[in-house]
């Protein structure tokens, strides 16, 4: 048992100090990005592969430039679409994450009623017409919804992969915290800006303004910014109608914001 015992001793310390090699891992890569950009990120190179296996190609548009080459608009924009608090917070906006749960926990309740009512529609119409019973529209899933930073999502698309998990959540909290000590906020926007997904192979502010409105970055216009700001949340989706009528009348309420929007 003593042997046993002094077993699981040296593979917890083993483990623990790789859990340490690897966060110091994290916060030398993080240092090392005050004097050197990223080349690319966790996120890209795995984009670069799905391109590669699905589409047997690799159309790839991401070019550096310095915060200097990235206009105010484009800045503004961002900051007000996906994290409004961004100069204020400490890496983790609270209160926006216990909103996002909030409506997450709604959103669930509503879609497990509509699963509960379908599956009594079912059982009503299976009992007298079996074969219309699998006729019936499935339910919708719950539409989550998230309340991460600036600074959070560049610690996921940085390093980490996109599952969910409490310990992926847990790893980007902690990446979240040492880019916001290691880092200042005007080098954490511009590293995000420059790799940030516009589209299918289309990546930073700077490809986003070459393929969408063909001008460069420094260029672009306060409504253009915000229709480019709209797009982040989904721009796979986006991408397909970047001139639909959601995308303009929501790109008009962040133009409306961005005069308000504090820059680091």
């Amino acid at each position: 048992m003593k042997s046993l015992g002094r077993s699981l001793l040296r593979l917890a310390a083993l483990l623990l100090l790789s859990l340490l090699a690897l966060q110091l891992y994290f916060a030398g890569r993080i240092a090392l990005m005050n004097l050197v950009a990223p080349q690319s990120t966790s996120f890209e190179r795995s984009e670069i592969w799905r391109l590669a296996v699905e589409k047997h190609e690799i159309a790839w548009s991401q070019e550096w430039v310095d915060g200097d080459g990235l206009s105010r608009q484009i800045k503004r924009a961002v900051i007000a679409s996906e994290d409004a608090a961004f100069v204020e917070h400490s890496g983790v906006d609270w209160d926006a994450l216990e909103k996002a749960w909030e409506k997450n926990q709604k959103a669930q309740a509503i879609a497990q009623k509509q699963a509960d009512k379908r599956a009594e529609q079912m059982q009503k119409i299976a009992a007298k017409r079996p074969a219309t019973a699998k006729e019936l529209p499935p339910p919708k899933p719950a539409k989550i919804v998230g309340g991460s930073t600036i600074t959070q999502q560049l610690a996921k698309n940085l390093f980490l992969s996109g599952e969910r998990s409490l310990l992926r959540k847990g790893q980007e909290f902690l990446i979240t915290f040492m880019l916001e000590a290691l880092l200042g906020k005007d080098r954490i926007l511009e590293i995000y800006l420059n790799h940030v997904e516009w589209g299918e192979g289309v990546f930073g502010a700077q490809a986003a303004a070459r393929h969408y409105f063909r001008v460069d970055a420094s260029r672009l216009s306060s409504n253009q910014a915000a229709r480019l700001a709209v797009m982040l949340p989904a721009p796979k989706r986006f991408e397909k109608r970047p001139g639909s009528g959601y995308v303009l009348s929501r790109a008009a309420t962040i133009e409306a914001r961005m005069p308000a929007v504090e820059l680091p």
